[in-house]
Order: C-alpha cells, then structure tokens, then sequence
C-alpha cells in the first residue's frame, strides 16, 4: 500500500544479496580455518563465479517462493520455515554447479554446507528484527504520510481501519470528508472513532483543509453512483497535486485482481479472474517449450515402439485426434495415443449410461478400451503425443485438462472459469486421485489451481504428479 510495499520488497531483495555475499565470505574463512584432509582455496574467477551464482539462486528462489511479498505480515514460523527453505534449495543450486560445470578443482562441501548455514543465520536475524529495526527508522528520518478518506459508509470505515494498521509504516489517517453535499451534509462536529477519534467535515471544505493542512493523499471510498458528483473534488485535487485513490470494491462480491491499464489515452480498470502476470506466464511458457521439447526429442524412439504396438494389436490409427476446448474456449486438435477400439466415438451414445459423472463422460473398466489401451491409460502413455501441443502453445504442462465442446456446453457458470487458463497434461486432480476423483470435485481443484497459481505451485504438482504417473495409481 502506498507503493511503500513495494519498495520493502526490493529492499529485502538487495538486503539478501548483502546478506549472501557476508556469509559467503564468512563461510570462505571458516572453511579455510578448519584443518580437513583436503586444502580450501578458490581463485579470483572461482569465486566471482559461485558467489554471483549463488546470489541468483537465493535471490530467484525467494522470487519463486513468494518470500518478499509475504514480509510485512510474516510470522516467526512462517520467517523460519521460508528462509531454511530458500537457503535449502540455494545451497543445493551451489552444489548442482559443481555436476554440471564439472569444476576443477570441486568446490568443498563442507564450504557449501558452512555457506548455507551462514546464509540461513543471517536472513532469520535480519527478517525477525526487521520489523523494530523499521519502525524505528521510520520513526527517526521518514516524514508521515498524511491521508484522508471521502465517505462515511461501511466502506469508507473498512479503508479508514486498514489505513490504521499501517501507522508502523509512517502513514497517519488525519480524518474524514462527507461525500454528501447541501441539506443531506452531515453536521458539523460530528466524529468516528476508530483506534482514534476523527472529525468528519464537509465535503465542500477541502479547499480551505488542502491550504491549511499537509494532505498527502485523499481515498475516495464511495459507491460508483457517487463518483461523477465528485467531479469537482478531483479536479481540485489534480489542480493541486494531491495524489488521490479510489476504492473500487464496488463489487464485493467479484474475486478477480484489479489493475489498470491504458489503451490510448483512456485508462482501464482491469478485473482479471485469471493469472495475469506477463512475466510469470513468459516463464511457464519458456518452461513449456523446453520441457516439451526435450521430451520429444528423448520419447521418440519409445513413441515409434507404441505406435507400432497399437497399430499391430488392433485395426485403426495409432494416434486418435479430437477437438478440444483451449484458453478462453479456443478449438484446437487434440492428439493422444488410440486407447480404444477404431470405432469408440461411433459406441460413444449407447453407453452413456454407465458413465461415472454428470457432466464429463467417464466409465470405469470402459468396455471400448484395448487390452494395450488399458496398460497405455494405467500409466499415462497415451498422453506421450500431447507434448506435441505443449510444443505448439495449444496446452501447458500443468493446467486445467482440456474439456471436449460438449462437456464445455453443458457447464455451470462458475465452471467455465476453468477455461480462462491454459488446459494442460496434469493439474491439482492428478495428485488428488486422478480418474476415482468426482466431477464437482474435478471442478473445484481446478478453480483452486487457477485462485493459487504460481510456478512454484507448478512445479510441486509435475514433481508429485510423476511418482503417481509411474505406479499407475488412480487411473482408468
């Protein structure tokens, strides 16, 4: 708030960078006092080359693991258990260097050890004592930060009591004004208390409070309705640089993220029910295409062996193709190995009874399947070729599995919200169960994954999604 927050998140971002390169150093030192069998010692290229490494690891681990957006309301068990794992995952990045630059001599271990317990130590003092240390900071050199709130409605209250929880950070709730003009004004004199008493005054007052007090900044929190009749308040204020905000809850009951955009010279406010954030989605796109990639490049010789094994079990195409419901309801063809006899779609009707759930069709021991089909499905094989539209941008590694038209048509609302991230190979259903999960429940992990997307949240569910694939578990 305030843009404050954001300039605490690039501080801790710097102070870890200072705080890794003193631990480095100190774990250097240590390591070369301890009298071990084999001598420590790194030249000038070594060291400018492990330290800037190691500075990237723990700075982009914390970046991945949401630490600097969580540091003005963490908890010591929350400090502690994020700072050994980003020191964890650091250290073993230090190590990972040695395997694949294949250095010479090897980087001690004991020196990576001693290095992350460093690191460690120092990131917990300085986050858990970071608090105090701020306040105080504030307290001797920062200038408050004078704000006011216009209305005074429940909204209007909410924002005053969230202004008041940042009080350590300098900023000072000087009062109220009343939205409201002429007979409906409110009285002169009248008050709300809150963690202090505020006077609210008369809307048509702030040109005398802008000249006879310091406002910094003003938040309109008033309904929509309310805005245009406040016309005038906002030019005065732009007239006389006083920054101003407006609370744009107009919609309590709407989860997206606000933000705002411009597209010429009109300003947007934008209401994304989706992830939206460019750089994170550049990066699992990236992800996408490499992983992808690379294994087709190493599944190939298996996927020539399937594919010739379908084709010589039983009649038809070795790769069945369907269409399917992409990002925002696009159409795109979709590819997996054939699983079930040539004419599956054609028998699809007359057993639509025995299907399992309401909405998707799923029937367990589906009497279409091959006895090869079986074994493909039980490990996921059939899924091989989808790679291929991971490749193409059509699907991610990790996203809502993408739903035939049909399915999509039948769709309650808040289930077609499903459709606004990419559709991908496994998703939070796969390590919930896969094909034993029900549909409502299918949805609901879904909107899940889309409410909590992160790449870290990505990659946890590949990692757990693999042990599952391979033992076949939960699938039909």
């Amino acid at each position: 708030m305030f843009s404050r927050h954001r300039k605490s998140r690039v501080l801790f971002a710097l102070s870890d960078i200072v705080l890794i390169g003193i631990a480095f150093a100190a774990a250097y030192q240590t390591r070369s006092l301890l009298h071990l069998k084999q001598r420590f010692s790194m030249s000038p290229e070594r060291v400018f080359l492990v330290l800037g490494f190691s500075v990237f690891a723990w700075v982009a681990t914390g970046l991945w693991l949401k630490v600097y957006e969580k540091l003005d309301s963490w908890h010591p068990r929350v400090v502690l258990r994020d700072s050994a794992r980003q020191c964890a995952i650091g250290g073993s990045g230090v190590a990972l260097l040695q395997y694949i630059l294949r250095l010479q001599p090897e980087i001690s271990r004991p020196f990576v050890v001693l290095f992350a317990a460093y690191a460690w130590m120092l990131l917990l003092v300085f986050r858990l004592g970071w608090g105090r240390m701020a306040g105080a900071i504030r307290r001797e050199f920062a200038a408050p930060h004078y704000v006011m709130v216009v209305g005074t409605g429940e909204r209007a209250i909410r924002m005053a009591e969230a202004i008041e929880r940042y009080a350590d950070y300098g900023v000072r709730l000087t009062g109220f004004l009343d939205e409201q003009t002429g007979p409906d004004a409110s009285s002169a004199g009248a008050e709300i208390t809150l963690g202090s008493i505020y006077k609210v005054r008369p809307i048509a007052e702030l040109p005398s409070i802008l000249r006879q007090h310091v406002v910094d900044e003003i938040i309109f929190a008033v309904g929509s309705e309310r805005l245009a009749d406040l016309e005038e308040a906002f030019l005065l204020c732009d007239e006389e640089g006083v920054r101003t905000r407006v609370a744009v809850d107009f919609f309590p009951h709407v989860n997206s993220t606000v933000s705002l955009d411009r597209v010429g010279d009109t300003p947007l406010l934008t209401f994304s029910a989706a992830p939206d954030d460019e750089v994170r989605l550049l990066v699992k796109r990236v992800t996408d295409v490499a992983v992808a990639a690379v294994g087709l490049v190493l599944l190939a010789p298996l996927m020539a062996l399937v594919a010739a094994l379908i084709r010589l079990t039983s009649p038809g195409p070795a790769i069945f193709r369907q269409v399917r419901c992409g990002l925002n309801g696009r159409r795109f063809l979709f590819y997996k190995f054939r699983s079930m006899c040539e004419n599956a779609e054609e028998l699809k009707p007359a057993l639509e009874h025995l299907s399992a759930r309401e909405t998707a069709f799923k029937i367990p021991d589906d009497p279409r399947l091959t006895p090869l089909g079986r074994y493909l499905r039980k490990f996921s094989i059939d899924e091989w070729p989808q790679l291929w539209s991971v490749l193409r941008g059509d699907m991610s590694l990790v996203g809502p599995r993408p739903a035939v038209p049909g399915e999509v048509d039948r769709y309650k609302r808040w289930q077609r919200r499903r459709l606004r991230m990419r559709p991908g190979l496994t998703c939070i259903w796969a390590i919930s169960g896969r094909d034993t999960v029900d549909f409502e429940t299918w949805m609901k992990l879904d909107m899940q994954y889309i409410d909590n997307w992160s790449l870290a949240l990505d990659w946890k569910i590949l990692l757990r999604t693999i042990p599952r694939v391979l033992i076949g578990r939960g699938a039909n």
